[in-house]
Formats: C-alpha cells, sequence, structure tokens
C-alpha cells in the first residue's frame, strides 16, 4: 500500500504523541523531556499547515509548525517541527512530509521556515538541505538537556513564492 499524506486531525492524536515520544527517546530531537498533553502540543502549533503521514491506517510520521513570535510583523515566519517514527525513520516519509509541509506553509502565507536542530542530527539537517534550507548559524551551549550542554545549528529557508516584493529598483526583494 501506498503512503498517504493528510490533514493532521484530533483523531490522530494518540499516534502523533507516540512518534514524539520515539524521537525524545531518541535525544537528538529536542529539549523537551516529557511527552505534552494533546492539549499542550495543539496550543503550541498553528491550526494550519500540520500533516501526517500514514500506512494502512498507522503514522508513520508528523510535521507541523509553531510560530516564532506573537508579534504580527513575524506572522509569515514559522518553527518546523518533523518527526518520524523509529520503523519508518531512511525510507523517504521524511521527505514527503517536509515537501508537502512547504506547500502548505506557504498556500497559508508563511515566508520563512526556521529550524534549530542538534547537529548530531545529521538525517535532519540533510533532509532540510534537501528540500531548500540553509545553515545561518549555531548556538553553542544554548541549553541543557539531561544535564548536558547541547549546540543546536540554525537553518531556514525563505519562500520564492511569499512575502516577495517588488523592491524601488525594480528588483524582487523581500
Amino acid at each position: 500500500m501506498k503512503i498517504q499524506l493528510t490533514r493532521m486531525l484530533t483523531g490522530h492524536s494518540g499516534e502523533v504523541l507516540r512518534v514524539y515520544a520515539e524521537g525524545l527517546a531518541t535525544g537528538q530531537a529536542t529539549f523537551n523531556t516529557e511527552v505534552p498533553s494533546w492539549q499542550e502540543w495543539d496550543k503550541g502549533h498553528l491550526p494550519h499547515s500540520r500533516l501526517v503521514a500514514t500506512l494502512d491506517g498507522c503514522v508513520l510520521g508528523w510535521a507541523a509548525l509553531s510560530p516564532v513570535s506573537a508579534r504580527h510583523c513575524y506572522r509569515g515566519v514559522a518553527e518546523v517541527s518533523i518527526y518520524i517514527g523509529s520503523g519508518s525513520r531512511g525510507k523517504g516519509v521524511g521527505s514527503l512530509l517536509l515537501e508537502a509541509l512547504i506547500e502548505e506553509s506557504e498556500a497559508n502565507g508563511i515566508w520563512t521556515l526556521h529550524s534549530s536542530t542538534f547537529p548530531e542530527n545529521t538525517a535532519s539537517i540533510n533532509l532540510q538541505k534537501k528540500h531548500g534550507f540553509r545553515v545561518i548559524g549555531h548556538r553553542e551551549r544554548i541549553a541543557e538537556l539531561n544535564g548536558e550542554w547541547r549546540d543546536t545549528v540554525l537553518l531556514e529557508r525563505r519562500s520564492r513564492k511569499v512575502g516577495v516584493t517588488p523592491s524601488r529598483n525594480g528588483k524582487e526583494g523581500t
């Protein structure tokens, strides 16, 4: 059967949180140490651009966006979350999800996608680069995880469709 990409629904919540827990277990996905409730997860993510990849009804992975700021000027900037279940990693699920997430984000007015990724998570960094993200910086010892100071790599992707306006000299600018 073929992998299906669909909008994430509340009915997917248990499976989404299960996949999130598998990401937490790697120690390479997030500074969070506990799986949130669905209500907490839902509150922290934008209501649009939430996707799941399923096979035979089972969630293989998911992608969603979080706002980076409540300020109006940053309304088109969002942080990417993408999690793939342990049994589905390395099989192209992440690429399918990220490609669709980019399309969804642009359809919803997002002009910049941002991520903060552990440097050891080379699979995620490579995935993002494959889809047009570029490294814009490194944060050293930015926060502790389980008593260990960790670094992160900052990546971003600028839309070529959203937020592009003509400049005064007639060339496109953002």
